[in-house]
């Protein structure tokens, strides 16, 4: 029996507890006595969890296929396989103190979505792929979203496969170790649509009781990393009024920062996430300073204002023979918005559940981010616990797990075309 996509999806919901029991049993490898995750990317256990999700995938009758950058693509054909896939995924490479849910919700709830689909006996007419992706954390190897990053062209195999570990490994070296370094090649093939499922990271969600975040896109960033010079001196015998106290200056500097993201609402972020004083001594006046700039906002018209501004300060704040500030821009990410007609596939599935939705922006960077440079991409969010992500302590409630995984099942079949279900399935 064949049905009309929107006419059939009302009905069909994935199994709750097969998902959480899945998430429970991919996190006990690397578990901590915390209770959260150690998973490095390209490790012995990085093996073991994709081995896992792997042979999950091929109890569905799936195809597994691996790219040269470790890239994990399972595929469930279609009724025309050749029409270009409805993809998801995410990563499930982890912090070296991450949780359960970060990224592996998103692999996990599109096994479940190909789970819910075989066991009901229905086709779709366009394949549907899950995809792990390599390293999307950067926590071993650097750049972060290294497979995504690859896949869409950020940058090239040969800069990806080069990066080492803080112990020499190389990423090419890694893959080969852990069985993972794919025959295919590293180049992206026509979707019909991507969508990730992945836990909100921060607060918003839950403080105002909302299930379902449709993400419009995610935030550009800029990173600097900034150096304030003055002049160490001894802190007993200098006077105040004559001191050139880098310290204090670099202080200034992170509360303009701050007001630069203030200024800036209500999708404007900045943030020092480092500083590094130098010599460091309890009785020596700081006579160099090192910081870390983020700056983030949700077009590149606000966020060009923001590096403006940071620019503006900078030479404000410097005094020539007294202090001296560099600054230099070492990342740009440019503000990424996601395919409106998936977003409001999303909205459109959480009302189908009878879920409230919520637009909202991504303040991280996700493999969602490169992959909407090559296909129509979507994301669905689910609250955390007080916001809380890269943490061992880092929960989730099943129930909203749940919700989410069937948001993206309605959400890929209204993407899929034709569905067949088998003879007498009410749908």
């Amino acid at each position: 029996m064949e049905m009309n996509a929107l006419d059939a999806v009302s009905g069909i919901r994935i199994d709750g507890n097969r998902l959480w029991e899945s998430l429970m049993e991919l996190a006990r490898i690397g578990g901590t006595d915390k209770g959260g995750v150690c998973r490095l990317a390209l490790t012995d256990l990085d093996r073991q969890g994709r081995d896992l999700v792997c042979a999950w995938a091929r109890e569905l009758g799936c195809s597994v296929r691996v790219d040269a950058i470790g890239n994990i693509f399972m595929r469930r054909p279609g009724l025309r396989d050749d029409l270009p896939a409805v993809m998801t995924g995410s990563h499930i490479d982890t912090q070296p103190t991450g949780g359960k849910f970060d990224g592996n919700y998103g692999v996990l709830a599109g096994i479940e979505v190909l789970r819910t689909l075989e066991q009901r006996g229905i086709v779709t007419e366009a394949p549907l792929e899950v995809v792990v992706w390599t390293n999307e954390e950067g926590s071993r190897f650097v750049p972060v979203m290294m497979g995504s990053g690859v896949y869409a062209g950020a940058f090239t195999l040969e800069h990806a496969l080069a990066a080492t570990d803080r112990d020499g490994v190389s990423v090419d070296d890694a893959l080969r170790a852990i069985g993972y370094a794919g025959p295919e090649p590293v180049k992206p093939r026509a979707a019909a649509a991507y969508f990730e499922a992945h836990i909100e990271q921060g607060p918003i969600l839950e403080a105002r009781g909302i299930t379902i975040g449709a993400v419009q896109g995610a935030l550009g960033q800029r990173w600097y990393d900034i150096a304030v010079t003055g002049q160490e001196a001894h802190a007993g015998p200098t006077p105040m009024e004559l001191r050139r106290d880098a310290l204090v200056t670099a202080s200034r500097l992170v509360l303009e920062v701050n007001r630069i993201a203030l200024d800036h609402a209500p999708h404007g972020r900045a943030t020092v996430g480092c500083i590094d004083g130098f010599p460091n001594s309890r009785n020596v006046i700081p006579g160099r300073v090192a910081l870390t700039v983020d700056l983030r906002a949700a077009d590149d018209a606000t966020l060009d204002r923001m590096a403006v501004a940071l620019e503006k300060v900078c030479g404000e704040l410097a005094e020539p023979g007294r202090f001296d500030i560099e600054r230099k821009e070492v990342v740009y990410f440019p503000p990424q918005p996601f395919e409106p007609r998936l977003v409001q596939a999303v909205r459109d599935g959480a009302r189908t559940l009878g879920l409230d939705s919520l637009d909202v922006i991504s303040g991280a960077g996700h493999d969602a981010v490169y992959m909407a440079r090559v296909a129509p991409t979507a994301m669905i969010f689910v609250p955390c616990k007080d916001g809380i992500s890269h943490n061992e302590i880092e929960d989730a409630r099943p129930e909203h797990l749940e919700a989410g995984c069937n948001v993206l099942l309605h959400a890929m079949l209204r993407c899929c075309g034709r569905i067949q279900f088998p003879e007498g399935d009410p749908a």
